[in-house]
């Protein structure tokens, strides 16, 4: 089965014309981007422009068309890894609603906020959870750089 997916996948890979590095590039992301587009729920990672390069050179000096294949089944049965979801990014997911809620009632409240009211909540908690989830992605990867 899974050299049945790999031969298809070569397949559509050497209908594009490869001629550099930039080509190649192209044709690998585009094969991860029908992955992606084409599967539902889970996702996978895209390998990295090093890795591609690796790739490309060994891909380069293969000799026959079946040692080219052999090497682009290898690395992509080594680079298709599911995306992984950090305990950051569920933990905010899980969290902000709740504050969201809990954030509006008390800001309904306060004075200076009365018009936080006017917003129903179907807005404001998804609004707010996906700014909190935006936010944490971003500050964690400030954070790690």
């Amino acid at each position: 089965m899974m050299n049945m997916v790999m031969g298809s996948l070569y397949k559509q890979f050497t209908q594009k014309a490869i001629n550099n590095f930039d080509d190649f590039h192209v044709a690998v992301l585009d094969i991860f981007n029908n992955f992606n587009s084409a599967l539902p729920g889970r996702h996978f990672d895209f390998p990295t422009p090093d890795q591609i390069k690796v790739c490309f050179a060994r891909w380069k000096e293969a000799k026959d068309e079946e040692e080219k294949k052999k090497l682009f089944i290898e690395f992509m049965s080594k680079s298709v890894k599911p995306s992984k979801l950090d305990d950051v990014t569920m933990i905010t997911g899980i969290v902000s609603p709740p504050a969201a809620m809990a954030a509006k009632r008390a800001g309904e409240n306060v004075p200076q906020l009365k018009l936080i009211k006017l917003i129903p909540d179907v807005i404001f908690v998804p609004t707010v959870t996906i700014l909190a989830i935006v936010s944490a992605k971003l500050s964690r990867r400030m954070y790690l750089k």
